[in-house]
C-alpha cells in the first residue's frame, strides 16, 4: 500500500491538498456518502493510478459553496488513470491498462443503464437517479483530484485506450473523455446540430468551448458563442467561432449582424447553467433563469435547445428564495408557442466518448488546444481553482503523479 493525498473541500471558497486513505475496493464512510453506501463492496472494481483529472465548472458550483456539498468531500470526477489493482470480478481489464472514465457512475445492470442512460443509474445512488464522482448528493463516491481514485463496475464504466504510448502522447486530449467534450457534444446533439446548422452557445467556459467544438465536428455553418469575459469569448474565436459580448446587449439584438439579419438560430445550447446573469446593463447580476429564456428567443421555432448547464435543486447562495429551490422564472408560454424542444441532464458520456476517442486519435479535432489546458501539479490545485473562478481561459488538468509527458 502506498500513501495517497487528494483535493478536498473545506467550505465556501476554500480547496486544500491533503493525505487521505489510499482507496479500497469498499466504499467506506465519509463525507457525503449515504448512509446506505457505507461499506458497499465492489469486487467488480479497479483501483486507478491517476494520470490526469480536470477541474471542472460543475466543481466550482460547489467550492463557491453554492451547493449543499459537506466539507472533507474529495472532488473530482474527470479521471483519466492507469489500473493498478482489480477486483476479482473484473475480468476485461488488466494491470497496467490506461483508461478514461466516465464522471457518470453507473452499474450497466439497471434499467437505465440498459436503456443507455447512463447519467441516471438507479442502482449507485440511494439518495436519487444517477452517481457521479467527487460530487455531491451522487452516492459518494470519492474524487479523482488524487493520486489514487477507485472505479467501480470498472468493466462497465472503463473506457480502455489500446495503445498506451499513443494515448499518453495525446493525453492532454483524451483526458476530455470524461466529461467536457462529451458534454458538449450531447449539448449539441440535443439541440439538433448537423450539416449547415446555425448555432448559438452560451457561455465560453470550457464547457461551452467543447460545445463549440462539437458543433464543428457535427457539420456546423456558423458557430456563435456568447459570454461576458473577453478572454474566453478571444479564446473561442481562436478556432473560428463568431462570439458576441452579452454585456453590449441581449443576444437577439446582436444575432443580426452574424448571420446576415436573422435574429434566430437552428439550435442553441446552454453551457452556462444556474449561475447565469443578466444581459446588458444587468450584466453584473445573477438573473438564474436568462439564459433559459435568451435561448427560447433566439431559437428557431420547431428547434431545439440542449442544456447541459448545470441546475441544481439546492442553492444557498441564490438570489431569491424560489432559486434555492431550483425554482426559475421561466417564459414557458413562449418555448410552447415555438415548438421547442427541451433536452436536459447528466450527459450519459458513455454514448460518446469511444467515438469522440476515435476522432481525437485519428486528428480529427484538438479539444485541448480549443479549450486552452493547461498541465499542473496537484499541489498546485488550489491556486487554479482561484484562477479558474476568476475567469481565465483555461482548462486546468491536474497531473497528481507526474505522469504527463511533456507538451
Amino acid at each position: 500500500m502506498t500513501g495517497n493525498r487528494a483535493v478536498v473541500y473545506q467550505g465556501p471558497g476554500k480547496v486544500t491538498v491533503e493525505t487521505v486513505d489510499y482507496p479500497e475496493l469498499v466504499l467506506r464512510a465519509g463525507p457525503g456518502v449515504p448512509e446506505e453506501n457505507v461499506n458497499r463492496e465492489c469486487p467488480h472494481g479497479v483501483i486507478l493510478k491517476v494520470v490526469s483529472s480536470n477541474i471542472c465548472g460543475s466543481d466550482q458550483h460547489m467550492v463557491r459553496g453554492r451547493t449543499t456539498a459537506p466539507p472533507g468531500l474529495i472532488l473530482g470526477h474527470e479521471i483519466t488513470g492507469e489500473v493498478v489493482e482489480k477486483g476479482e470480478d473484473v475480468e476485461r481489464l488488466r494491470v497496467g491498462d490506461l483508461v478514461s472514465i466516465p464522471f457518470n457512475v453507473s452499474c450497466g445492470r439497471c434499467r437505465n443503464c440498459k436503456e443507455g442512460k447512463t447519467g441516471l443509474c438507479l442502482w449507485v445512488n440511494p439518495a436519487r437517479p444517477g452517481g457521479a464522482y467527487g460530487y455531491v448528493d451522487m452516492g459518494g463516491w470519492r474524487g479523482g483530484q488524487a493520486q489514487y481514485v477507485m472505479v467501480p463496475y470498472a468493466d462497465w464504466n472503463v473506457l480502455r485506450f489500446r495503445d498506451k504510448d499513443q494515448a499518453l502522447a495525446r493525453i492532454r486530449d483524451l483526458t476530455m473523455l470524461s466529461d467536457i467534450f462529451p458534454t458538449g457534444y450531447h449539448g449539441c446533439v440535443s439541440a439538433g446540430v448537423t450539416t449547415g446548422s446555425t448555432v448559438y452557445i452560451a457561455g465560453a467556459g470550457p464547457v461551452g468551448l467543447a460545445a463549440a467544438t462539437a458543433a464543428f465536428l457535427l457539420g456546423a455553418a456558423t458557430v456563435i458563442v456568447g459570454d461576458t469575459n473577453k478572454d474566453r469569448l478571444e479564446q473561442a474565436r481562436s478556432f473560428g467561432c463568431e462570439t458576441i459580448n452579452v454585456a453590449d446587449g441581449e443576444p437577439k439584438d446582436q444575432l443580426a449582424a452574424i448571420l446576415h439579419g436573422q435574429t434566430e438560430v437552428d439550435c442553441g445550447v446552454d453551457c452556462v447553467g444556474f449561475e447565469a446573469h443578466g444581459h446588458g446593463e444587468q450584466a453584473a447580476t445573477e438573473a438564474p433563469a436568462t439564459v433559459l429564456n435568451s435561448l427560447m428567443e433566439t431559437t428557431r421555432a420547431g428547434g431545439q435547445v440542449g442544456i447541459p448547464g448545470l441546475y441544481v435543486t439546492g442553492d444557498p447562495g441564490a438570489p431569491t428564495e424560489a432559486a434555492r429551490q431550483g425554482s426559475l422564472s421561466l417564459r414557458v408560454g413562449l418555448g410552447w408557442a415555438k415548438s421547442l424542444s427541451f433536452t436536459t441532464g447528466q450527459c450519459p458520456v458513455m454514448r460518446y466518448n469511444r467515438q469522440l476517442m476515435n476522432a481525437i486519435l485519428s486528428g480529427r479535432t484538438a479539444i485541448a488546444r480549443n479549450v486552452n489546458a493547461q498541465v499542473i501539479p496537484l499541489d498546485q490545485a488550489p491556486a487554479g481553482y482561484q484562477a479558474f473562478d476568476q475567469g481565465m481561459a483555461t482548462k486546468f488538468v491536474l497531473d497528481p503523479n507526474g505522469l504527463i509527458p511533456a507538451a
